[in-house]
């Protein structure tokens, strides 16, 4: 698995993804390979909530010639040099107009940077501090032959049925030319989790989500938000999960989701870091913003902001670690397993408490004080009741009151009996 993982990644790494463009659309295909994706289309242009999806991109030659007629910055050699989305150009200009149009990291001198302008017209290149020094103040011609049309933005869509409607959601970018941690670790560690997934016995349905960042999630969103809603537990977005060293969990908005719970027993027994939900970061914020709110945590083995190369062409195969993606679908599978024997319950009773007394499930005489402690069972009723909205699990409602989850099953059983309760399915 660790030498098939490696060959996807070799045919991947060189290809110019982004949001939009042939590459993207070759690396799709690639994967597809590996996970059956069905190809979900937004037309360039459309609105998308509070978003518009861009124009499609493509590159056939970019390239910067000094006076002697020798290509300094050249696309062909990495496409890391040309800043993404950059408009066709075709010049003569200065040193200094040059200048403002150069992106390079003085802390880093050999090192490119990747850099984008999706949303606003502009031309620019990227290249190493150490390029940037040997540069002439003299006259360069600036050669960039690009394409900005209308075509179409594909998000890569799997859905494995398991007995449930309900779903448990895998999500991962693919947008980002030649880089390796911050690019391909995630797509490879999603592609090759489907495949376990789909040789396991599933309760809860199982969707796999490929897409350009933010705006690739967002557009997924505004079309299938009501569905979604209403369907997901929850889920991980995966990224940033191939270097050589422990998981690292971001969890979700809410803290303590079943999701949560899931990943931190998946990695009980491994040396990890867990980190508190933050506003900004990959598509997992996406899913947890306002009006979305469904419980995404993040999979990674390290932050974008923790490692210099992020960003820069330094973040290549050197860095990761194919038996570290291999080994990231065991954690998957271990919190999908978790999930898996949850159970999500809805009180049948919507206004108020219902009255147990009649019923025979709590005591006409109250009798309780300091010395006379209400028992787990009966605690339960109480708990289950307050709780049980078809959205939180007898796993979060054992971890929120505390109470055992052996208690808590007992006391629904009771529940759904006396028909103050029903099992979701």
């Amino acid at each position: 698995m660790i030498k098939l993982i490696e060959k996807y990644f070799d045919r991947l790494f060189p290809l110019n993804r982004s949001l939009t463009g042939k590459d993207y659309q070759k690396s799709l295909n690639i994967i597809n390979e590996i996970i059956p994706l069905k190809k979900i289309n937004f037309k360039s242009g459309q609105r998308v909530f509070d978003w518009k999806i861009p124009l499609e991109w493509n590159v056939r030659k970019a390239y910067i010639k000094n006076q002697k007629g020798e290509k300094i910055i050249d696309f062909n050699q990495n496409n890391l040099h040309l800043l993404g989305y950059s408009q066709k150009l075709k010049k003569r200009i200065s040193f200094n107009q040059l200048k403002k149009n150069l992106y390079f990291i003085k802390k880093l001198p050999n090192a490119i940077p990747y850099v984008t302008s999706y949303y606003k017209k502009r031309w620019g290149f990227c290249l190493s501090y150490n390029q940037f020094k040997k540069l002439k103040n003299e006259k360069y011609d600036v050669i960039i032959d690009t394409s900005l049309k209308k075509g179409k933005l594909s998000i890569g869509e799997c859905l494995i049925k398991g007995k449930s409607k309900k779903e448990i959601l895998i999500s991962t970018y693919l947008c980002h030319p030649s880089m390796a941690n911050n690019e391909l670790s995630g797509p490879l560690t999603v592609a090759f989790l489907y495949q376990k997934v789909k040789k396991m016995n599933l309760k809860y349905s199982v969707r796999f989500i490929i897409c350009p960042e933010s705006i690739g999630t967002i557009a997924l969103l505004s079309k299938y938000k009501k569905k979604f809603k209403e369907n997901i537990i929850g889920g991980y977005q995966v990224t940033c999960c191939g270097l050589n060293q422990g998981p690292l969990y971001k969890k979700s908005k809410a803290g303590s989701s079943l999701i949560d719970l899931a990943m931190i027993n998946a990695l009980k027994n491994t040396k990890h870091k867990t980190t508190k939900y933050f506003p900004h970061g990959s598509d997992e914020c996406r899913y947890n913003t306002l009006g979305i709110s469904i419980p995404v945590g993040a999979f990674l083995r390290t932050n974008f902001d923790n490692y210099k190369e992020y960003h820069t062409s330094l973040d290549n195969k050197k860095i990761i670690s194919f038996k570290k993606i291999n080994e990231n679908t065991k954690f998957l599978i271990s919190a999908i397993n978790f999930i898996n024997k949850s159970i999500f319950y809805k009180s049948t009773i919507q206004n108020c408490e219902p009255f147990l007394s009649k019923r025979n499930i709590y005591s006409s005489v109250s009798k309780y004080n300091s010395f006379s402690k209400i028992d787990k069972i009966t605690e339960s009723f109480f708990w289950l009741i307050s709780y049980s909205d078809g959205k939180t699990s007898d796993i979060e409602i054992s971890k929120i009151s505390k109470i055992n989850l052996i208690h808590i099953n007992i006391a629904a059983k009771i529940l759904v009996k006396k028909k103050l309760l029903k099992k979701i399915t």
